[in-house]
């Protein structure tokens, strides 16, 4: 599924340094710099209640109405304090409709495999080239059916219209396989029970 735009004003900030992003974070703002395409770093400042609902989601693309003028933006780094979970600071990138960007993009397992097996992921996520108006929620991988040993590989992994895999193919996603001795504990009750 593909992003939606979401409209956020922000305003435009001229004081800088921790003091100045500390009285922000007071007034419910969030201080933020956004920059690419060659243009001079822009420095606004950004609700805080409603970016920390839309940053629920990954890779977020935001329409700024900055004093009237539009600007669409991909929030590339979020930082938080480590304690205290807020946000303390914003990083975005200029994107433009119709422009390709690279994204890591979370991948959502479905399906069970074979009985008494365990499919465990061995990344996370895949590096794509995308439409940065048209980037995917996550990427759905089936592990159903699957037996003891399958393995899926990043080239296994259905992408969606127009993406391109960034992450090397020959990459191991998922790996399925028996929990350690299962089978060694039913060997063993057998021969306990069997007369010498």
């Amino acid at each position: 599924m593909a992003k939606e735009v979401n409209s956020v004003t922000a305003d435009l900030r001229e004081s800088f340094g921790k003091g100045a992003a500390r009285k922000l974070r007071v007034l419910g703002m969030i201080p933020a710099v956004i920059y690419g395409h060659g243009t001079e770093p822009v420095h606004v400042s950004l609700p805080a209640h409603r970016i920390g609902l839309l940053l629920r989601r990954t890779n977020m693309i935001l329409e700024l109405d900055i004093a009237g003028e539009k600007q669409l933006v991909l929030v590339k780094d979020v930082q938080k304090d480590p304690v205290k979970a807020i946000i303390e600071h914003i990083d975005l990138i200029v994107v433009r409709k119709g422009e390709k960007v690279q994204v890591e993009v979370p991948m959502h397992m479905t399906g069970e495999s074979f009985a008494s097996t365990m499919a465990a992921f061995e990344i996370k996520a895949l590096l794509l080239e995308v439409e940065a108006t048209d980037i995917p929620e996550n990427l759905v991988v089936s592990i159903e059916g699957l037996e003891d040993g399958a393995q899926l590989h990043a080239k296994d992994v259905t992408l969606p219209a127009g993406a391109v895999l960034i992450t090397d193919p020959d990459a191991l996603v998922v790996y399925v396989h028996t929990p350690r001795g299962e089978s060694d504990d039913e060997t063993e009750v057998v021969t306990a029970g069997t007369p010498a």
